[in-house]
């Protein structure tokens, strides 16, 4: 790690690791402090004083520092307990009560504390995002005539021919007027189960599957129904029967480079889950979050369900995002018939509209001749980064498998024995160093076996990949012990 050469940048570093510890817990000593942060004695005394000032850290002699107990926040004034009452009750006991909970999102969303190797995040490193382009074409954006005047509520007419080019795969057999622009795919998605599905309904999701769609679900009171996925996808047969079981209207599902698994459902079942959704009078909603973080050894990429669907079955989601930054919140949402004035109406009453700038932003960058170098510098680099990632999961965990590796996306799905604590693996390991992503998160139900998702994407580079698989392995031994 850089040398930290004062006081306070020791007390700063040291403040953005306390999360990783326990109120009550002992930190590191003085002697490791010194090693790790190459240090004085002084410097060390010094930020720990500093800390023990802000009410961080007790300092006990003899016996070390430690985390400091939490406070209780000072009295703000007023009593919020009604809300308790308030926010539990229900419009009526007939429907699904609602379960507002990010904590699956929030287990990978924010940025780890300093000196964490970031091992559970969605989002490409700086070093891989196209700034410059992205600078460049927020520049070139914002002096667009018009550029900061209100967007149509659709989207631009230009952007969403675009995307309506990419879903179709340039064949024609989705329009611009069948495009909605979004911002970003978790607004996408949170729209789509609004609109297609009323409150109190169950709604069919991939077991495992993304968290965010789950929270997402319960937030609008629906009730997430599982459905296994296995090497190839969703099984037919068992989304069939699990449509006639609950009554459900809506399947959400990844069928390219699924997030945890990264699975590719397969070509022979494409039709099949199709014909399920069709029987059942349903929805299929399609999240293709990951067709741009397909890796170098892909081959190529089958298309979208959407494209194959005339009669509006399809519910397409396409993002940017995750191909780009974070911040670029731009996506589509393709639909077909009354389904899509439903999805129209639910956009505008939330949001309006996705502010124009934004929009003529991404329309500079796609339209750029660095679009194509970055997807193929992305696709490359992702690639090295699943290799590496591999390479060192099998040479310091060698115990651990993983039961599919995808060629595409930016994750591992690792298996873990059987009896394992996934929660107290994460959790050393965040003291270790490394942020990893617990599997419970991201199954509707019950869990299957225990599982981490390690990613791929947001570490600096092979070496940091390499070091943080390290430090989980120290967490491995630790937990195994």
């Amino acid at each position: 790690m850089q040398q930290r050469s004062s006081v306070a940048d020791l007390a700063a570093a040291l403040r953005g690791e306390l999360e990783r510890y326990s109120p009550g817990e002992k930190l590191p000593s003085s002697r490791t402090l010194v090693d790790r942060y190459h240090v004085s004695p002084v410097t060390v005394s010094g930020a720990l004083a500093a800390l023990a000032r802000e009410g961080l850290v007790e300092t006990r002699p003899g016996a070390g520092a430690y985390r400091a107990q939490s406070r209780r926040a000072a009295h703000a004034g007023g009593d919020t307990s009604w809300q308790e009452v308030a926010l539990s009750a229900e419009a009526s006991p007939d429907l699904v009560p609602r379960s507002v909970d990010a904590g699956g999102v929030l287990a990978t969303l924010p940025e780890p504390p300093p000196g964490v190797i970031e091992l559970n995040g969605g989002y490409l490193p700086a070093g891989l995002r196209p700034e410059r382009a992205l600078a460049a074409a927020l520049a070139r954006a914002g002096r667009r005539p018009g550029a900061w005047g209100r967007p149509p509520l659709e989207g631009m007419a230009e952007l969403r021919a675009w995307f309506a080019h990419e879903i179709s795969g340039g064949t024609g057999a989705v329009s611009a007027s069948e495009v909605l622009i979004t911002a970003g795919g978790q607004s996408a998605l949170t729209t789509a189960l609004r609109g297609l599905a009323p409150p109190g309904a169950a709604v069919l999701v991939e077991s495992p599957t993304y968290p965010g769609m789950l929270g997402a679900a319960r937030a609008s009171g629906l009730r997430p129904v599982p459905v296994p996925v296995d090497r190839d996808g969703v099984r037919p047969e068992l989304l069939a029967r699990a449509f006639r079981a609950s009554g459900a209207r809506v399947f959400v599902c990844q069928p390219l480079f699924q997030n945890p698994t990264g699975t590719v459902l397969a070509a022979d079942r494409r039709a099949a889950v199709l014909e399920a959704a069709r029987a059942a009078g349903a929805f299929v909603v399609e999240d293709d979050f990951a067709r741009r973080l397909a890796h170098s050894d892909a081959g190529p990429l089958s298309g979208t369900l959407r494209a194959d669907d005339p009669d509006g079955v399809v519910v397409h989601i396409n993002s940017l995002t995750k191909s780009t930054s974070p911040s670029l919140r731009v996506a589509a949402l393709a639909a077909r018939g009354p389904a899509l004035e439903r999805l129209r109406a639910i956009q505008i009453v939330d949001s309006f509209f996705v502010p124009r700038p934004l929009q003529e932003a991404a329309l500079e960058l796609v339209g750029a001749p660095a679009w194509a170098r970055h997807l193929r510098t992305v696709a490359g680099e992702l690639k090295v980064r699943r290799d590496a990632m591999l390479t060192a999961l099998a040479r310091e965990l060698p115990a651990l498998s993983a039961p599919y590796v995808s060629r595409g996306g930016y994750q591992v799905w690792l298996r873990l024995p059987d009896g394992t604590d996934e929660a107290a693996l994460v959790a050393a390991a965040l003291r270790a160093g490394v942020a990893v992503a617990a599997g419970r998160p991201y199954f509707a139900a019950e869990a299957t076996a225990p599982y981490v998702r390690l990613s791929f994407a947001p570490a600096a580079g092979v070496a940091e990949i390499a070091e943080g698989v390290r430090r989980l392995r120290t967490a491995w031994d630790e937990t195994a012990a």
